[in-house]
């Protein structure tokens, strides 16, 4: 079975996509491949991050790869956080300190509509191919629910009356922008598989 590098070190989406791509690719993280520095990703574009991850690995390994960027699109925010969304509030990284100044930033505006965006590049045998997943939805006055992760609590997805962070896994998928841009993904991947 042909290996493909997801190059991310989230454990819980290395597991997620070898769930759906078993039988067709064996799918393995950095750690299995021994990558363990910081990958670059300081492009200014979220298309541009995933394609810098995946070149990155591709470079020094030959091997066919995948990489992932998300980011959160506020309309009265002219699109913030985008591709800062995980060091909005500061190099630390910090979920909770990226929510709280997201609804400082809010405070008093009516218009919450925003979007969560996923972009994926893969590298396969030379060629350079690229998926997108977005979810619209609003962001929440207040945090709500306690599953998930980043920004999950604070953004309501369109036609739901509770927080990404109020759902379980699997509902989540099924909607979320990471859960369409890998089907994008998976579908290419099972044409395009020998």
């Amino acid at each position: 079975m042909d290996k493909l590098v997801f190059a991310t070190n989230n454990e819980h989406k290395l597991q997620e996509v070898c769930d759906i791509l078993k039988g067709i690719y064996q799918v393995v993280g950095l750690n299995e491949i021994g990558i363990t520095e910081d990958i670059p990703e300081d492009a200014d574009t979220l298309e541009g991050n995933a394609l810098q991850k995946a070149k990155y690995i591709y470079d020094r390994t030959g091997i066919n790869v995948f990489a992932d960027d998300t980011g959160l699109e506020i309309d009265a925010l002219n699109g913030e956080p985008g591709v800062y969304s995980a060091r909005y509030a500061g190099e630390q990284k910090n979920a909770a300190d990226n929510m709280k100044k997201v609804l400082e930033q809010l405070n008093g505006i009516t218009n919450r509509k925003a979007r969560f965006r996923t972009v994926i590049s893969l590298i396969l045998n030379h060629k350079e191919y690229s998926f997108e997943g977005t979810v619209e939805g609003e962001i929440l006055e207040s945090a709500s629910g306690n599953k998930g992760f980043g920004y999950d609590p604070i953004f309501k997805p369109e036609g739901f009356n509770i927080s990404f962070a109020e759902m379980n896994s699997e509902q989540k998928n099924q909607i979320s922008h990471r859960g369409r841009a890998v089907q994008k993904l998976i579908s290419f991947l099972k044409n395009h598989h020998a």
